[in-house]
């Protein structure tokens, strides 16, 4: 009894020594990469340039944390005091040492009370918190193009108009003042500008979809690996959602993913990954690479392809999206043994409060969003020299 009872307490001992130590790392990585040696000659200078980034990173932000930050963040936009949300997470972050199993309301009231007192700034707040500028540079790397500003088109007619522009037949549902049928075509599209959360849960709205956190669950397929992504089982032929605005930069067959998409942000910091299409009607109609793409839009059908070296083949047991999100702190993390793969359960869960409404094209059986946005990040990358 005593043996055991040692063994199981020496191990447990072992488990959060082995967390701490991975924690630790991480942060020494990032400590050492932003160490500055002026001292160095020309010939080092390639060197230096290639520590100076973060090696590795994890994210347990919970998705009540992330509400809380979020609604702070929104209600003070605009007033003398603007409270960032991420700046708020990293705060806690840092003082928590990453680990959001400890986080609790009052904390991150109390930090908000002070910042909204006038007493303190964020840097005066932070200023001997040693690792708060690495959890917010990862906390940045995560969640950067979630929350801004953004025009969406609002009028109470946009989903009869898209409704009868795509073949929709079934008629849209009653709502507190909405136009009588018939008088949609003379109520001009209008936009409405709004400040707040443009990021989207990856499944559109009304879909059913189940999940649990199975982040870093063995895989055996080709090799012994851990699963690198949120699993979202659905129905065939659920529309998949772009979480965030960016560009196409895969599209196609993978043995593991199935037919799959990669979409970058347009700051290069994420690389959201979508996997297991549908088959033979794996994409949004049209959709290409190097595509650029609104979060909101619809990009692809929940399927279960993959798990083989031959195209278009269902191999997958269950239909359900391979959802993953890859952080990129340098170029040379974006393939190989130095990438980086986060937990988005918890940041999936936050997401749902922003799902994209959508329509059915009865002709073309194509579903598209109904109610179109403008994002001024992918506005400024279409108008740009980036390639």
């Amino acid at each position: 009894m005593n043996k055991k009872r040692n063994y199981t307490g020496w191990k447990a001992r072992a488990e959060v020594f082995l967390c701490l130590l991975l924690v630790v790392g991480g942060m020494l990585y990032w400590e050492r990469g932003n160490e500055k040696d002026f001292s160095v000659n020309s010939a080092d200078n390639k060197t230096e340039a290639e520590a100076n980034y973060i090696k590795w990173a994890e994210f347990n932000v919970t998705c009540e944390a992330m509400k809380q930050a979020y609604a702070y963040d929104l209600s003070t936009y605009g007033k003398e005091v603007h409270l960032d949300w991420i700046e708020l997470l990293a705060c806690l972050g840092a003082r928590y040492g990453g680990d959001f199993s400890r986080y609790q309301e009052s904390d991150m009231e109390q930090t908000a009370e002070v910042l909204l007192s006038g007493k303190q700034t964020i840097e005066d707040l932070t200023e001997d918190m040693q690792y708060y500028p690495y959890y917010k540079e990862v906390y940045e790397a995560v969640l950067g193009g979630l929350v801004g500003k953004y025009e969406i088109e609002r009028p109470e007619t946009a989903k009869m108009e898209k409704e009868k522009r795509t073949g929709q037949t079934k008629p849209p549902e009653e709502e507190e003042g909405q136009s009588k049928e018939g008088e949609a075509e003379d109520v001009p599209v209008s936009w409405k500008k709004v400040y707040g959360l443009k990021g989207f849960n990856p499944i559109a709205k009304t879909f059913p979809y189940t999940d649990y956190d199975d982040f870093g669950v063995s895989r055996s397929y080709g090799y012994k690996r851990n699963h690198l992504g949120h699993d979202m089982m659905g129905q065939v032929g659920t529309p998949v959602i772009a979480a965030e605005s960016g560009s196409v930069r895969e599209l196609g067959w993978n043995q593991y993913g199935g037919w799959r998409i990669g979409i970058d942000s347009f700051d290069g910091k994420r690389y959201y990954y979508y996997a297991h299409l549908r088959q033979d009607r794996p994409y949004a109609e049209g959709l290409q690479k190097g595509d650029i793409v609104k979060a909101g839009d619809v990009i692809g059908y929940i399927g279960r392809t993959g798990y083989s070296a031959k195209e278009n083949v269902n191999n997958i047991d269950e239909y359900h999206l391979h959802f993953g999100l890859q952080l990129i702190f340098d170029e040379s993390q974006r393939d190989g043994n130095q990438e980086i793969w986060v937990d988005v359960y918890e940041l999936v869960k936050f997401l749902s409060q922003n799902r994209s409404e959508v329509v059915r094209n009865d002709a073309t059986k194509e579903w598209t969003r109904v109610y179109e946005m403008k994002d001024p990040e992918a506005e400024k990358y279409i108008h740009s020299d980036t390639p």
